[in-house]
């Protein structure tokens, strides 16, 4: 019986010939990464539990990147930055994102990957459930808590359960009017937020060879809302392409045997699904855009680690070049590198920025935003009552801000469509 591509990496990590659905192992950690929210008690509780002699097991895989609350006057979000500055400064981190600094990147999933951190073959931990989207690049990753993340921190290791695999094939021509997001919200909606708990989910089909690198990060991202350990797909031709832009370019390569064991395999084509949504107030309530075309909405979010890179802003500007937003609309790049990008990459011979500004969107600096609610002060955050159309990848109650606003989730295709109509609409309409 042959591996799939998780179980090899796995067998790779422990330094075993196989791995088995159900095996425990210990991992080496290639990569830890952790951000502003849950870096301060992962440094208290590693320095608590290892004592006056910590030691970090290797600061060059330690990567830090301040992300979620940077830009409030919060002085909660603000003393978790200070704690992240001084944890830096004292153990000499070489990967330090330092907000306010030159070297402040953003939302951190995004981030790994423009910095060059997301290797094929390696293992990826985080303390961030979206952790799962580096597997775009054929490695394992996942989230784990504040306590794994410290005994990580000081031992490089982590003992896991090697998780049953489920396969997910995507065939045919991609349509121009659908995006990953209209992907995996309808598995969502097929699974439910239980259906792949604590399996990896494996992307595959003619239809995935199509997409880039940020599209294919939509699919990965968002495997935890199936409840899943993580999300992967093979490496290809547009993964060395990235990968070799940023100077990575020795990696092992993984594929999953044609015998190998999967749980449950599904497959869509593509040219039968439609633009979707998933209804509030959670990520599997998938409908078809036109069973609730017509909703009237007050304010529309591009952004997050989901729906806020270049790629979600190109498709997003398709639909508002030329036309003005009739709600309040937030564009929120997820990197410096991709606000930077929004000004050089052109849609019909205008700048990505200068469509959204003229449309009338707001556009704020890269950070998580309002994707995880936030204090008073962060930028597109909901209030009571409002209706939000959002690229992000959650809608749970409260997720945005008020647990009294509702929160549908779409394609930056659809926000933009419900952007300029004031009302949840058919991107096929618009485009």
């Amino acid at each position: 019986m042959g591996m799939t591509i998780t179980e090899k990496i796995l067998a790779r990590s422990a330094g075993k010939p196989r791995v088995n659905p159900g095996e425990n192992v210990w991992l080496a950690v290639d990569v830890l990464m952790t951000h502003d929210v849950c870096g301060p008690p992962t440094f208290q509780i590693w320095k608590a539990e290892f004592g006056d002699q910590a030691r970090i097991w290797d600061k060059n895989k330690v990567v830090i990147f301040p992300d979620h609350y940077v830009f409030t006057a919060d002085p909660h979000a603000r003393r978790n930055i200070r704690f992240l500055d001084e944890v830096a400064e004292t153990y000499r981190l070489p990967h330090y994102y330092a907000a306010g600094s030159e070297r402040y990147k953003g939302v951190c999933h995004i981030a790994l990957a423009e910095e060059g951190f997301n290797v094929p073959g390696s293992v990826v931990i985080g303390t961030d459930s979206h952790t799962c989207s580096a597997g775009a690049f054929g490695l394992f990753a996942t989230g784990v808590g504040n306590t794994d993340a410290a005994f990580i921190l000081g031992t490089g290791k982590i003992w896991e359960k090697v998780p049953h695999s489920l396969k997910f094939r995507f065939e045919g021509e991609m349509p121009v009017y659908l995006t990953a997001k209209d992907l995996i919200l309808k598995i969502l909606g097929d699974l439910t937020t239980n259906g792949a708990t604590y399996c990896a989910m494996e992307f595959a089909g003619s239809a995935i060879s199509q997409l880039n690198i940020d599209e294919r990060m939509t699919l990965t991202n968002m495997a935890i809302e199936a409840g899943a350990m993580s999300g992967i797909m093979a490496v290809d031709e547009i993964t060395r392409q990235y990968l070799t832009a940023r100077g990575v370019t020795e990696f092992e390569e993984f594929t999953s045997d044609p015998d190998a064991s999967y749980r449950a395999t599904f497959t869509y084509q593509v040219e039968e699904l439609e633009p979707a949504v998933a209804k509030p107030s959670s990520p599997d309530r998938h409908a078809p855009v036109r069973e609730v075309a017509g909703t009237e909405v007050t304010r529309c979010y591009l952004g997050s680690c989901t729906g806020g890179k270049l790629s979600d802003f190109v498709n997003a500007a398709r639909i508002l070049k030329g036309k003005k937003v009739k709600v309040p609309t937030f564009a929120v790049p997820a990197t410096t590198t991709i606000a930077r990008q929004l000004n050089t990459v052109q849609v019909d011979g205008q700048s990505v920025q200068e469509i959204l500004l003229e449309a009338g969107c707001v556009v704020a600096p890269a950070s998580c935003a309002a994707c995880l609610g936030g204090p008073v002060d962060t930028v597109g955050r909901a209030v009571d009552d409002d209706v939000v159309i959002s690229t992000t990848n959650r809608n749970f109650p409260g997720r945005m801000g008020s647990k009294k606003s509702q929160v549908y989730l779409a394609s930056p295709l659809t926000v933009a469509a419900a952007a300029v109509s004031g009302k949840i609409s058919d991107p096929r309409d618009w485009l």
